[in-house]
């Protein structure tokens, strides 16, 4: 059966979800496909009292439930059951996350709908195993740590990958006893809102995860700054974690998480295998057409070996099918909006008019939708635009190098420090520059992620504070207390 649809066929949720129900509002933000520019729906934007009406519902939730308290494993056994409906329902949820984000329809039902299940299930799996520590004191006493979850945690996602961030959100908070009040980006939230429903409909407690609709400075501002909210969750721009920080600091102290914006570098030395880079290299930089966070957007090259390596990345950059998200044929995403895709440009044009030379692409693809061609800049000057910001679309940009420390030197951002690549059959080399990187994650020979969801992600310097996905996030999601009893 072929995934293809006609997204005019498409049924769309509408409204807010708070309590277990979808609660309407005064239509305000236009949400349109990137694939050919339609608009697909108006949706309301929560005000104070809209978030503070999710906020009572979520705490409602957790009194009325006993979530927090009951036996962690029952909470396991929950969340699985939840996790089985989005598998079942795989072929919705892909449908929805297609229409208006750019992720293809085949790449969303097997890629981010089974990530979000999977990461539900792995974060399930820490509700019955994580516990406190007895800690060692004189013999006249007994100490030990407690944790318990913070009660309600805010999280707001980006757009790029919707349902793959609601489950990084929602599976540790949920799975260490907390309901969760969530905003997704307000050009993005059906799949959201429909994996919010299935929620209930697997069994969960009505109220225990909560959707607001609406944007940053309206939507985003009130979620952080409401008094009952325990801790925040954030992933989009270092631009917008700077704004939540500030938010936080006016409003009340409480613990966030922010996962930020990245210029990742890609090491490439001379003794690397060269197709394998161009390979991972290529993937690095096309998947989601360079909209991510982790885009490996510097390839920094040996210079004997960087023309060869230019080339082989270019052939494998001609190898896409653009097309709408809801083709089943397509491979490579339209930008997520016709103000993102002439941003990208003209940084592209402003490098070119500095003196870097396009070794392919550097314009729109001509058909319907924001499409961009894939990009190889190089000679870009270092204090270059193309450089120093992060640009959210399929543009590469390429270094040479002549010494391992002038390969160091150049990975090095003054602002971004999020995850970066190294190719090298030198395995010395490999494990000494490791320790050099200033990064949050450095893969060795591939770039990305890998589908087990026990390696922590968060970056260093403006890309972040904290971590997501590991025990590292299952544990940000609780809070401690030092117990001293006197015997």
């Amino acid at each position: 059966m072929s995934l293809s649809f006609d997204p005019r066929t498409l049924a769309l949720p509408a409204g807010h979800f708070i309590g277990g129900s979808y609660v309407e509002g005064t239509p305000a933000i236009e949400v349109r496909a990137p694939s050919d520019g339609r608009t697909l729906a108006d949706i309301p934007t929560a005000d104070v009292g809209t978030v503070d009406r999710a906020v009572q519902a979520a705490k409602a939730a957790l009194a009325g439930s006993g979530w927090a308290s009951v036996r962690p494993r029952e909470r396991v056994r929950a969340l699985h059951a939840w996790a089985d409906l989005i598998e079942a329902e795989a072929e919705t949820l892909a449908r929805i996350e297609a229409v208006a984000s750019p992720r293809p329809i085949a790449e969303a039902v097997t890629g981010d709908v089974m990530i979000a299940a999977e990461q539900i299930r792995f974060f399930a799996e820490f509700a019955d195993k994580e516990c406190g520590d007895l800690v060692p004191t004189a013999d006249t006493q007994m100490g030990f740590i407690a944790s318990e979850p913070y009660g309600v945690v805010g999280a707001i996602t980006a757009w790029n990958v919707p349902l793959a961030l609601a489950g990084w959100k929602l599976g540790p908070a949920l799975a260490a006893g907390n309901a969760v009040v969530l905003k997704p980006s307000e050009m993005t939230p059906f799949s959201t809102l429909h994996l919010a429903e299935l929620s209930v409909r697997a069994g969960l407690p009505a109220g225990l995860v909560n959707v607001v609709l609406g944007d940053g400075p309206t939507t985003g501002a009130a979620l952080v700054a409401h008094p009952e909210i325990g801790k925040i969750s954030f992933t989009g721009s270092t631009r917008a974690g700077g704004a939540i920080m500030e938010n936080i600091a006016r409003t009340g102290i409480k613990p966030l998480t922010l996962e930020l914006g990245g210029k990742s570098p890609q090491l490439v030395f001379a003794d690397a295998d060269l197709d394998l880079a161009a390979r991972c290299i290529t993937r690095g930089i096309l998947g989601n057409a360079g909209q991510g966070c982790v885009a490996g957007s510097r390839v920094i090259v040996a210079r004997e070996v960087a023309d060869e390596l230019a080339e082989r990345i270019a052939q494998k950059m001609k190898d896409i099918t653009p097309g709408p998200t809801w083709d089943e044929a397509t491979t490579y995403s339209p930008i997520i909006s016709e103000k993102q895709l002439q941003r990208i440009d003209s940084i592209v044009d402003g490098a070119r008019l500095a003196g870097a030379e396009v070794l392919c692409g550097g314009g729109r693809i001509e058909r319907e939708g924001s499409f961009y061609q894939p990009t190889i800049l190089a000679g870009v000057e270092r204090g270059s635009v193309a450089l120093a910001e992060e640009i959210f679309g399929p543009v590469l940009t390429l270094q040479a190098f002549d010494t391992e420390e002038e390969a160091l030197d150049l990975s090095r951002h003054p602002t971004y420090g999020l995850c970066s690549g190294l190719f090298t059959r030198d395995l010395s080399r490999a494990m000494r520059l490791v320790r050099k990187i200033e990064a949050g994650a450095v893969w060795v020979n591939r770039y990305g992620r890998s589908r087990d969801h026990i390696l922590p992600t968060g970056g260093w310097k403006a890309s972040g504070l904290g971590k997501d996905l590991g025990r590292e996030a299952y544990l940000a999601n609780r809070r401690t207390k030092s117990v001293l009893i006197d015997l």
